[in-house]
């Protein structure tokens, strides 16, 4: 029986693109841990056989993508491996899907191929739809900021990811998919309470996405400026975005996405070294935030 996403979840690029080895150990643990789902960032490659090993490595922990890059996998080969994974292994598969962000994928593809993204969006979910046997709604996801999107995810599929945003995102994304939305946003985090290295920190995570259009226009829509935008980011930003300070701080960001309307929130503990899993920081944290929600 499918069950709706709950709890505090970890977002964590290590678990995919790290050591193949440390992560299988870390999702293992993670799982003892209260973790309730493990989600990992795909911009191609081979996205299904990380899952599942994370699977067998674990026995009832949610393995999910934050997202799925459509433009990445066809329709075709996510249902077919949707299916081969849950006759494996049960109803452990969340696919959060997102079509990513221009200039990487004018990169990748070619000059322009981007376009479109709601439109784009609603295709390859009618496409994956029309597969047989497919993937449920219910186990799908949307990245959603902009508000067409946003309405998409609630009308295709369960509810939405959110990702870089604050618990005003959260509540404002309640409002529009209503009670039943499934709604799991995801938090950066830095365990530092000194605000000089934890801002430092943020800000080495915060490069790759500043410059990224779909996030500005988002972050604009709640009353920051390009000029936040800039040098790193301004000291409001960088603070609306990522939490920071001891484990109860923290653990006091992650509840107001619950008390906004989250589902789950899954945290992304951040460290100066991004591709290494931080794992004294998920210990510390973990008797802190497991029974949040």
């Amino acid at each position: 029986m499918t069950t709706s996403p709950n709890g505090v979840g970890i977002w964590s690029a290590s678990l995919r693109y790290g050591d193949a080895g440390e992560a299988v150990a870390h999702a293992a643990e993670l799982e003892t841990l209260g973790y309730r789902a493990l989600w990992i960032p795909d911009v191609g490659g081979d996205l299904f056989d990380v899952i599942e090993r994370l699977l067998a490595a674990t026995e009832t922990v949610t393995i999910a993508t934050g997202i799925l890059n459509l433009w990445m996998h066809e329709p075709s080969v996510v249902a077919a491996q949707y299916t081969r994974l849950t006759e494996q292994f049960g109803d452990r598969v969340l696919l959060g899907i997102g079509v990513s962000h221009g200039p990487l994928i004018d990169m990748v593809k070619e000059p322009g191929a981007y376009a479109k993204p709601v439109a784009k969006t609603a295709a390859y979910l009618a496409e994956l739809e029309a597969q047989s046997p497919t993937v449920p709604r219910e186990r799908l996801m949307v990245a959603a900021l902009g508000p067409k999107m946003l309405a998409l995810s609630g009308e295709l599929t369960a509810g939405t990811h959110l990702y870089n945003v604050w618990p005003e995102h959260t509540a404002h994304a309640r409002a529009a998919l209503g009670p039943d939305g499934v709604i799991v946003p995801e938090q950066a985090v830095v365990l530092e309470q000194d605000p000089e290295r934890a801002r430092a920190i943020a800000r080495q995570f915060l490069a790759t996405y500043l410059p990224l259009p779909n996030y500005a226009n988002h972050w604009f829509r709640f009353g920051f400026t390009p000029e936040d935008t800039e040098h790193g980011g301004s000291d409001a930003l960088v603070d609306a975005i990522v939490a920071w300070g001891d484990a109860d701080a923290i653990a006091q960001r992650v509840q107001a996405h619950f008390d906004a309307g989250a589902n789950q929130v899954c945290v992304q503990v951040l460290t100066d070294a991004p591709m290494t899993g931080p794992i004294d920081e998920w210990r510390e944290l973990a008797p802190h935030l497991r029974n949040l929600g």
